[in-house]
């Protein structure tokens, strides 16, 4: 079949997989593969988005720019952690993947994979570099998001790769004030036992132990207190 396409087409065959098809098409423009379509996305930002292996290691190959921004400054590596796409996270990172580039939400890819419970992509972007106390527009980090949701594996993973428990949001909660107003109580706990402290103030002057539901504000008042 002949090939006359448009970079819409292009990026139409890179999110339907069509990967035959897209090899065709591009040897007669391969430069199709570098542009971009009304949002600004690219064949790999597409390729990322429904999960096609074949088809991003192959405009990888070619050599797509890896981080270039959508409209929304999403990049590629955005797109494949909050899908979860694990092995196109991991061609993206062998081509240099910028690991704590922002969207304009402020959102590294690391905050996408902690709140959409992403273990092995939030495991390989922590092993490779991403700054697990990197603050979003409302000064979330990703614990703060891992906590709000109670992925606990993922609160596990980012402490032990060093997630500050004490950083405070847009609106003055830590991580433990979100796992105590969600009733996350092995979460809460798993905070205290790394120094999240249960004293400090949101900006409604309340302490992670007075917004906790239950008992678990007398299980971490014990805790602290010995």
């Amino acid at each position: 079949m002949e090939c006359s396409v448009s970079n819409l087409d292009v990026c139409n065959l890179a999110y339907t997989g069509q990967l035959e098809e897209l090899k065709r098409c591009l040897q007669s423009d391969s430069t199709l593969a570098f542009k971009r379509d009304q949002d600004h996305r690219t064949a790999l930002h597409w390729a990322c988005s429904a999960g096609h292996t074949t088809v991003a290691d192959f405009l990888l190959a070619l050599g797509v720019d890896v981080n270039l921004q959508d409209d929304a400054l999403w990049t590629p590596l955005h797109i494949a952690a909050s899908a979860g796409r694990d092995d196109i996270v991991r061609a993206l990172i062998s081509k240099g993947a910028q690991l704590n580039s922002i969207n304009q939400n402020g959102c590294t890819p690391l905050h996408y994979a902690a709140s959409k419970n992403r273990y092995e992509i939030a495991l390989m972007l922590l092993e490779n570099g991403a700054d697990p106390n990197a603050t979003d527009k409302l000064a979330s980090t990703p614990l703060h998001r891992a906590c709000a949701k109670g992925n606990y594996r993922l609160i596990q993973l980012l402490l032990k790769q060093s997630a500050s428990t004490n950083i405070q949001d847009s609106q003055g909660n830590t991580p433990l004030h979100l796992a105590c107003d969600e009733e996350r109580v092995e979460a809460a706990k798993l905070l205290v036992e790394h120094g999240a402290s249960i004293y400090i103030d949101n900006k409604e002057k309340k302490t992670p132990v007075q917004i906790a539901k239950g008992g678990l504000g007398v299980i971490l008042q014990r805790m602290v207190e010995g």
